[in-house]
């Protein structure tokens, strides 16, 4: 049975996504309550696969009991099952916080939201190139409609350009596997490694034509420089628990990236090896540069949110781009805090909306808070927390970075990382000081805000401290996990070699 949890971070999202599209009329409560079991569900599995994966073991679930490399295999390994946990944590918020009252803004959203969530699940999972287009195709297909939830011009101009890049990605993504399988004859990622060593030299040029195409698709995903500008004004325009289950889409263009170059094109890939890395560290300190401008400029507290969602984009990416695992070890634990903390700003920003009347979340003077006090303390840790102070976990995550970037890197990296934690604590001190301070005229404004609300928000923050404390197990957890990634071939023997745990 314990071989079976693989396929249900996919499976259990999916079964309840059509039930709930089947169901759309029936009662609130009953949605509510089903969607937010799933998700508990999903959380339980992952952690149960984080546990399995912590010894290192490589497992994998074939489809129809076709053997890799013929079918389609899910795969959980360190890195895929940290991401799954990470996922569910963030959508268990999400969902608890859409239950005080957003997902009746809209329909269908708790099944759009199961399928998403079925979509990024999956993405982690799958083995093969091409159920990692399709995966992705799944999760777009629902963050479209997502996006539009609740309907209004700012969305749907922002949903018009989310939706023809992403189509447009999605095009040259089926092109690059299609250029792949024509030069390797194989769509398994394990497979494709191993095919890599014996190549031809005279496909290489299909081969890097083909990589390089994948790095622009995985590079839009995870909003390169200057593919981001996407980004802002979707992110900012979404429906509260819809923007914070976004801050995980870029992470899976950065797990693609880590999964697809280290797998198959690491150090066994001859003159192949390495290719995403001279292209992603430049551009991922211009999108630090372009994120830290954008922090400053903005003038919506939920477009400051976005534009520090971008800053952490770049801080991911600037670790790929480092390519040692000391530095893919620092990225993984900055990942889990960013993702977390920035979700839960997202949340937070749409309470303090809901109490500010006209004013919204722009950063401008307006009516003092009926619930100022609890919401200001809240805005305060995950003000400190996003921007990199001690004693949070931006700030180990932070160091953790600064100190993996060899000789050469410090150069580079140091100051603008820095700069930009200065940046983001200029920025949103500028803000609170708006919201919570100068905001003295009136009557207090807005009604008591829901319960799950607060659960929401109070989860995904409380995510920073724990980090802390847990900072030794975690680090430990994502060293092991970048020691895995730098060594391809436990992927390919797991799974070519049928030395993998399948039932």
């Amino acid at each position: 049975m314990i071989q079976h949890l693989i396929v249900l971070p996919v499976v259990l999202p999916l079964v309840m996504g059509v039930l709930l599209l089947l169901t759309r009329f029936g009662s609130t409560g009953l949605k509510r309550s089903a969607s937010v079991i799933t998700t508990l569900l999903v959380a339980v599995v992952a952690l149960a696969l984080l546990l399995r994966a912590s010894n290192g073991e490589i497992a994998y679930y074939a489809l129809g009991d076709w053997q890799p490399p013929f079918g389609i295999v899910l795969v959980v390994d360190r890195l895929s099952a940290l991401m799954l946990m990470l996922t569910a944590v963030l959508a268990l918020g999400s969902v608890i916080f859409a239950c005080g009252g957003d997902d009746e803004k809209g329909s269908n959203f708790h099944g759009l939201f199961q399928f998403q969530l079925m979509g990024i699940n999956g993405a982690f999972l799958t083995g093969d190139l091409f159920n990692l287009f399709v995966f992705f195709e799944v999760l777009l297909l629902a963050s479209y409609a997502l996006l539009l939830h609740g309907g209004g011009k700012s969305r749907i101009q922002s949903a018009v350009h989310y939706v023809v890049l992403n189509l447009a990605g999605s095009a040259l993504f089926l092109i690059a596997v299609g250029v792949l399988y024509g030069a390797t004859g194989t769509l398994n990622m394990a497979d494709m490694a191993a095919r890599l060593v014996e190549l031809p030299a005279e496909r290489d040029g299909l081969v890097t034509a083909g990589a390089l195409l994948l790095l622009v698709v995985f590079g839009l995903k995870a909003a390169i420089l200057p593919l981001y500008f996407w980004l802002p004004r979707a992110y900012a325009a979404a429906p509260a628990p819809v923007a914070a289950l976004f801050a995980i889409m870029t992470k899976v263009g950065v797990y693609a990236i880590l999964r697809v170059y280290s797998l198959i094109f690491g150090d066994n890939a001859g003159n192949l090896s390495a290719l995403e890395q001279p292209w992603v560290w430049w551009m991922a300190l211009g999108t630090l540069v372009a994120g830290t401008v954008g922090v400053l400029a903005a003038r919506d507290l939920r477009l400051l949110v976005a534009y520090l969602v971008l800053v952490s984009a770049g801080t991911l990416l600037a670790g790929v781009g480092m390519g040692t695992p000391a530095a893919t070890a620092s990225l993984l634990y900055y990942l889990l805090h960013t993702t977390l903390v920035t979700g839960g700003l997202f949340l937070l920003a749409d309470m303090i909306g809901q109490q500010r009347g006209k004013a919204g979340t722009r950063i401008v003077k307006g009516r003092p808070m009926t619930q100022g006090g609890a919401l200001a303390t809240l805005f305060f840790i995950g003000a400190a927390a996003v921007a990199g102070l001690p004693p949070l976990s931006g700030a180990i995550g932070k160091v953790l970075l600064l100190d993996a970037a060899e000789a050469g890197q410090r150069l580079w990296l140091w100051p603008i990382l820095l700069i930009s934690g200065l940046a983001a604590i200029i920025a949103l001190s500028r803000a609170g000081s708006t919201l919570f301070w100068r905001s003295q005229d009136g009557d207090r404004g807005g009604a008591a805000l829901p319960r799950p609300q607060w659960v929401g928000v109070g989860l995904l923050l409380a995510t920073s401290p724990l980090l802390v404390a847990l900072a030794g197990p975690v680090n430990d957890y994502t060293r092991a996990t970048a020691d895995q990634l730098d060594n391809p071939d436990a992927m390919v023997n797991a799974l070519i070699s049928g030395n993998g745990d399948t039932p």
